[in-house]
């Protein structure tokens, strides 16, 4: 059974605000370096970290042998939950609205919910928590705006929509087969799903764009700032949100990336805010709390 606790409730605002912040420090990357080999250097640069952790803690792993099932597992969260969804992504965003792609991340709330159902114990799909989440999801359209659903005009737009999709499936598939493994240490956890990822894009950015570009000083620095805190620290985040409080919950992190993306771009990019910014947060807020509603009162009922 998923136990939800405090400091549940304080990791997923923590990878929130992380991942809403990441991609004002990406359009800043991009500046100096390709999608696929940004996606490759941020990858590389957190294996490197978390192998370099995972070692001093002597390599631990699963507390018993492992089977073939637990390693082909292994390799499919790999893939599914940060190499296939990056590539995906990048070549989606080239022809569909940042808006859409932002309404995709927010839909993995709702994937989870079925898989959830059917794959996880104890993680029952409710009417409370249907509609909860859909009232949450409704927020996050509310707050895009215009450009949720709005058409680039480019030929390859179905594709790109079906890319973006894609990876949104990705992250719910990969967040439900985590909670599915056996007892595991979780920094080996997320070193060897980071590990098979960076395998997986260093390969796919040779394919796509060739040798990696030479970078300046600062586009480096940017690199190993999102290898280390929104990639390998919030992975790890992810990992133990996952096996403790279950991919349910840590689903509702969707819902606040597009919110911390919108405030953060306003305070420092001085971009407007949208008129419907409070009700939309109301909505979020308000959808969270519903499919959320047992765990918060034992949380408070506890105080």
């Amino acid at each position: 059974m998923p136990e939800i606790t405090g400091k549940s409730w304080a990791m997923v605002g923590a990878l929130g605000f992380v991942w809403g912040a990441t991609f004002l420090v990406m359009s800043l990357a991009l500046e100096g370096i390709t999608p696929f080999w940004l996606a490759a250097a941020r990858i590389t640069f957190a294996t490197v970290l978390m192998i370099a952790i995972w070692g001093l803690r002597g390599f631990r792993l699963f507390e018993e042998p492992l089977g073939k099932r637990n390693i082909f597992n292994l390799l499919v969260i790999g893939a599914l939950s940060s190499a296939v969804p990056f590539m995906l992504l990048s070549w989606g965003l080239q022809s569909v609205t940042s808006g859409f792609a932002g309404v995709s991340m927010a839909a993995v709330a709702l994937m989870v919910l079925p898989l959830a159902h059917f794959m996880v114990p104890g993680e029952r799909l409710t009417l409370r928590k249907m509609v909860g989440f859909v009232i949450g999801f409704v927020g996050v359209v509310l707050l895009i705006g215009g450009q949720a659903f709005e058409t680039t005009g480019n030929a390859m737009e179905p594709l790109g929509r079906l890319a973006c999709l894609g990876a949104a499936a990705c992250y719910a598939l990969s967040s439900v087969q985590m909670r599915g493994l056996p007892k595991v240490d979780p920094i080996g956890l997320n070193a060897v799903t980071l590990l098979i990822g960076a395998v997986i894009v260093i390969a796919a950015a040779f394919w796509a764009e060739g040798a990696p570009p030479a970078t300046d000083r600062n586009t480096l620095y940017i690199l190993i700032f999102l290898g280390m805190v929104p990639t390998a620290g919030a992975s790890l985040l992810r990992v133990l949100v996952i096996r403790s409080a279950g991919p349910v919950f840590m689903s509702l992190v969707n819902y606040q990336v597009p919110v911390w993306s919108v405030v953060l771009g306003a305070l420092i990019l001085s971009e407007p805010l949208p008129t419907s910014l409070l009700l939309a947060l109301s909505l979020i807020l308000g959808g969270v709390a519903l499919s959320q509603y047992g765990a918060l009162r034992r949380l408070f009922g506890r105080g």
